[in-house]
């Protein structure tokens, strides 16, 4: 009887969000354009970069012609790495908020939650999806609602499903900060950011939430069981990370 009443609450939470995500033109077109992507890279292997400090000890450059899924302020990296993303992926309002004219001027790719129609607009290359904080799920289809597990990783784990990639392998995701706190509290940053592999990925003056650590390991092991259930695998090769959930591989193994 609880569970039943804490999903009617948690439908209840995002269920007034529902029509507007579903037929507002920007949506439809996302759906649209989702659409065309299902299956688009079937049976391909992809890397989802995290942004964690193991991402410096990381040789990224073996990635150039990789798929890659970028998140959040990963374009603090293009200059030194010399290539983008494939895709830039970005659901926390308080990121997109402080970030809006970053993205707007990133033309690649790019995924946003539908919440960040108060800060972007519908462009050739932005494409709105319906994210909740509530009812937890792995989707399979990204044209419907994706529960985001508090972290954008398990986002982008949706979208590598629903393009079909076989394999995706974690890099950077090193599941560890430095900075401690109750989880999903907006702090602000009083210097350098110690927990991501640039020192103003979240710098002096920068309003972030506190991870939900416990919430994003919920999230990997549904996204391990779909995987898994496809016949797909999700692998872990970030250097020094402190998940356990998927296998480990050595990156460098890899090439």
């Amino acid at each position: 009887m609880l569970s039943l009443l804490r999903r009617a609450y948690q439908t209840a939470q995002w269920l007034p969000q529902w029509p507007a995500a579903a037929f507002h033109p920007w949506r439809l077109e996302s759906k649209r354009r989702l659409a065309a992507l299902r299956d688009v890279h079937r049976g391909q292997r992809c890397f989802v970069i995290g942004n964690g400090p193991s991402l410096r000890r990381t040789d990224v450059s073996k990635l150039r012609n990789e798929i890659t899924f970028g998140m959040n302020r990963v374009y603090l990296a293009f200059p030194e790495w010399g290539f983008r993303t494939t895709y830039l992926v970005s659901v926390n309002d308080l990121v997109i908020e402080q970030c809006a004219e970053d993205f707007r001027k990133l033309a690649m790719p790019k995924f946003f939650t539908w919440r960040a129609r108060r800060w972007l607009t519908l462009d050739e290359y932005t494409t709105f999806l319906f994210t909740t904080y509530m009812a937890p799920k792995f989707a399979t289809d990204a044209r419907g609602r994706l529960w985001e597990g508090a972290t954008v990783t398990y986002v982008s784990l949706q979208l590598a499903y629903h393009m079909g990639c076989e394999e995706v392998v974690l890099i950077g995701v090193d599941h560890n900060f430095a900075t401690r706190g109750e989880p999903n509290k907006t702090v602000v940053s009083e210097g350098d950011d110690p927990n991501h592999f640039h020192p103003g990925y979240f710098g002096k003056g920068f309003r972030w939430q506190l991870p939900d650590l416990e919430t994003s390991e919920l999230a990997y092991r549904m996204a391990r069981a779909a995987y898994e259930r496809a016949g797909r695998r999700i692998l872990d090769a970030t250097i020094g990370g402190k998940l356990t959930v998927f296998p480990k591989v050595d990156y460098e193994s890899l090439f």
